[in-house]
């Protein structure tokens, strides 16, 4: 049986850029395949993944006709092709091609993730996420604002018709850290409450009382997609770098080490009663 192809996180970001760079332009990909003189399916299949290879001149004429001119973008993206067929990297590219983890979340059917320290992305509230950002005082106000309205708009992947599957285990540390004022950290745990009463999220806390779990290793995020063609992709970063996981063996750790936290955590329903029993305790 012949394997199935699935574009590696590389070339994934490589197409979901080129297809931007289309879209911007405002044509089809037979339009731009005429312009090249190539095939009217060639721009496509290297969009959609179908397209296992994309050489350096093919991507260098994709680039020179949407007219991206800076050098340093132009090599990340032919790292990407040059590199696409290998699993798992070091994103060292993030600031310029920051929207890898968004792009994946709005395509991901099942987003699991462990937090330790703070409320994931995706269920902050606006204040929250502001002290988050200013709690880097290296960042300037017009930076914070920026960064503030990117991670909202990371969060309309919950909101689509047909969300993804939101498994979030939220250790104790996260709220009971008062991040900004009390009242902030108030609005930001009642947000959660309402959160948790969607259909597609599903919310546990694991309590200090557990003591030592399997998640003590750190914060991470596994996705999984409705195409079989994608397999799933970990995700872990940390303060320099992020790490994309996709090698069959590593997201069977990652799967392992969240359904061990799973295991240790609180039910959905008693998860829900500690977190109002800790918004009492703020609001005392």
């Amino acid at each position: 049986m012949q394997r199935t192809y699935g574009p590696s996180v590389r070339r994934r970001r490589l197409n979901a850029q080129l297809r931007r760079y289309r879209e911007r332009k405002g044509e089809t990909t037979g339009q731009v395949a005429k312009a090249l003189g190539w095939q009217q399916t060639k721009v496509s299949k290297i969009e959609t993944g179908e397209r296992k290879k994309v050489t350096a001149d093919e991507l260098s004429a994709l680039l020179d006709y949407y007219g991206e001119d800076d050098p340093e973008v132009r090599e990340s993206l032919h790292e990407c092709a040059r590199l696409g067929n290998q699993r798992g990297w070091w994103s060292k590219y993030r600031d310029l091609l920051p929207s890898g983890l968004p792009d994946f979340e709005a395509e991901a059917s099942v987003i699991k993730t462990y937090e330790s320290q703070v409320i994931p992305g995706l269920l902050q509230t606006p204040d929250y996420a502001e002290a988050i950002f200013r709690a880097n005082l290296v960042r300037s106000g017009d930076e914070v604002q920026e960064r503030v309205a990117a991670r909202l708009k990371r969060q309309d992947c919950l909101n689509r018709v047909d969300p993804p599957s939101y498994w979030v285990i939220l250790d104790e540390a996260a709220l009971r850290r008062v991040v900004g004022t009390r009242e902030v950290m108030s609005q930001q745990l009642r947000h959660l409450t309402h959160m948790a009463a969607r259909h597609n999220v599903n919310i546990y806390v694991l309590p200090f009382s557990e003591g030592a779990h399997p998640a003590t290793v750190g914060s991470f995020v596994i996705m999984e997609f409705p195409d079989p063609m994608d397999v799933s992709i970990g995700y872990v970063e940390n303060p320099t770098s992020s790490v994309y996981v996709e090698e069959g063996h590593e997201l069977a750790d990652l799967n392992a080490i969240f359904a061990g936290a799973q295991g240790a955590a609180l039910s959905p329903v008693r998860s829900l009663a500690f977190i109002n029993d800790v918004i009492e305790s703020l609001e005392e």
